[in-house]
């Protein structure tokens, strides 16, 4: 389809979108049966918002691209990084874009509670859990759409594509960033491209090469 969307955009035939969207919805039409709207409701998500390419940058260093450790002469290795080091070796198959459904069940029911934990009511624990599903949707959109032909039409879309794009073709030790770059950029992996060479271990992330 050229500069359109791609003949098989199908973006909720997969199990993962549907799960988030339906957790943001939940937790948006909850929020107004539960009442007690303040400053909170406006505060966090601005926070969440600051926080979010900082949180984009650790877990996709420290998780996505964490390695195999051998303890007691056993092999460990996270089934998502594990999951994360298949979509870069095939970044075009769409089943590995989305987050591991094993991980989403796995992770969900934990950031909903740790919500419940923290906010001190129920009404800013529902806006919590529903912007950071929102921000969690819109996460996946903007990585499966890099992942398909459809081509930047937008400046901030066309920096996305590009930035993603630079780390999975041109070095996965840098441009972390997928939907905000800000971590990117506070933490020093958004060097100009003429200043990266070219890495050999895009596709593997070194894993099998040491």
């Amino acid at each position: 389809m050229g500069m359109g969307f791609p003949d098989d955009a199908k973006f909720f035939s997969y199990p993962t979108p549907w799960i988030i969207a339906l957790t943001a919805l939940a937790a948006w039409v909850a929020r107004p049966f539960v009442g007690g709207f303040g400053w909170w409701d406006l505060i966090l998500p601005v926070a969440i918002v600051a926080f979010w390419p900082l949180q984009e940058w650790l877990i996709h260093v420290f998780i996505l691209h964490l390695k195999p450790v051998e303890l007691f002469g056993k092999r460990f290795d996270l089934h998502l990084a594990k999951k994360h080091r298949d979509h870069h070796g095939d970044p075009w198959r769409l089943e590995d874009v989305f987050i591991p459904l094993r991980s989403l069940l796995l992770g969900l029911p934990v950031g909903v509670g740790l919500w419940l934990l923290v906010a001190p009511d129920w009404g800013i624990a529902l806006t919590g859990v529903g912007f950071y599903a929102t921000l969690g949707l819109v996460y996946e959109w903007t990585h499966y759409l890099v992942h398909t032909n459809y081509r930047p039409k937008t400046k901030l879309y066309r920096r996305l594509w590009k930035n993603h794009r630079l780390h999975h073709f041109k070095s996965e030790q840098h441009w972390y960033g997928v939907t905000m770059l800000g971590g990117d950029r506070l933490l020093g992996t958004a060097p100009d491209v003429g200043e990266v060479e070219t890495s050999e271990t895009c596709r593997t992330l070194g894993v099998g090469q040491d």
